[in-house]
C-alpha cells in the first residue's frame, strides 16, 4: 500500500479511489464534459491495479457521475447530455413521443425564503434564497408550474433575462456558468387539486387534479441546492420510473 497521504487509506480499495476521483470532480479539476486521465494513469497517480480504477469508474458511470464512451474514454457527466438532461424530470407524453419542453420564465427574484424551504436547503440566518416561476409546455400547452428555490449566495447574478437567454437545459447553465452540478434527488409525490391562480397559469379548470413533485436536489457532498416544487397535468402525460 503505498504511503502518500492522498492516497487511499483502508479497504475496499476501490470505494478509497472512487472518493478520491469524487474529490477532484468536486474540486473542479476535470470540468464537466471533459475527460477524465485515462484508467493505466489514474492507477499509477493512485499506485493501485487498473482494475481497482475501472471498478470505481464503473460506479461513477453508473450514478451518472461520469459517462463512457467507445473507443474515446471517459468523461465529467453535464447535463448537456441527452441521455442525461432529462434524467430528474420523469413526465412523459402518453403518446409516447419524445420531445423537449418548452419553457417560459414567469419570476426570477431574490427573497427571503419561508422557514420549510430555508431549512430544506440548509440556508443559515439571514441567507437569502431565489425564487424562480416558469412553465413548462408541450405542443403549446402548459403542462408544468414549477417553483424552484436556490441558494442565492451560490447563484449570484442569476436573473430572470440570463435564464430567457440561455439555449440548453437549466442545469447545464447551473454548472457551467454557477459552477453547481445537480447529482441526486429526493421526491415527495401526492395528488392535488388546482387552485385559482395555478389553474389559470396552466389553463385547466380550478379543482382538476394535478400531481405535485416536491424535488430537493444535491450536489457533492450530500449538500442541498435547489428545492423544486412542480405541479404537473396528467391529462395527456403521465409520471414515468424505472426501478431496478
Amino acid at each position: 500500500m503505498s504511503s502518500d497521504p492522498s492516497g487511499p487509506a483502508f479497504s475496499p480499495l476501490y470505494q478509497q479511489i472512487k472518493l478520491l476521483i469524487t474529490r477532484s470532480l468536486q474540486e473542479g479539476e476535470w470540468k464537466p464534459g471533459e475527460a477524465i486521465p485515462a484508467e493505466t494513469d489514474l492507477a499509477a497517480r493512485y499506485r493501485v491495479s487498473q482494475g481497482t480504477v475501472r471498478k470505481a469508474i464503473d460506479e461513477l458511470a453508473t450514478e451518472n457521475l461520469l459517462v463512457r464512451r467507445q473507443g474515446k474514454g471517459t468523461f465529467v457527466a453535464t447535463h448537456a447530455e441527452e441521455q442525461i438532461q432529462y434524467r430528474f424530470l420523469r413526465l412523459a407524453p402518453d403518446d409516447g413521443k419524445t420531445r423537449g419542453m418548452e419553457r417560459h420564465f414567469i419570476d426570477c427574484k431574490r427573497m427571503r425564503p419561508p422557514a420549510p424551504v430555508a431549512r430544506a436547503l440548509d440556508l443559515k440566518g439571514a441567507e437569502g434564497a431565489i425564487l424562480i416561476r416558469r412553465t413548462l409546455a408541450q405542443d403549446e400547452r402548459p403542462v408544468v408550474l414549477d417553483e424552484i428555490w436556490l441558494p442565492a449566495l451560490m447563484f449570484k447574478g442569476l436573473t430572470a433575462e440570463r435564464l430567457t437567454g440561455y439555449i440548453g437545459p437549466m442545469y447545464n447553465m447551473f454548472e457551467t456558468e454557477f459552477g453547481v452540478r445537480m447529482i441526486r434527488a429526493e421526491e415527495k409525490i401526492r395528488a392535488v387539486a388546482a387552485d385559482a391562480s395555478t389553474a389559470e397559469v396552466l389553463a385547466v379548470p380550478e379543482g382538476t387534479p394535478l400531481l405535485s413533485v416536491e424535488r430537493l436536489s444535491f450536489t457533492y457532498g450530500d449538500r442541498p441546492v435547489e428545492l423544486r416544487r412542480g405541479l404537473y397535468r396528467t391529462d395527456s402525460h403521465h409520471y414515468r420510473n424505472t426501478l431496478s
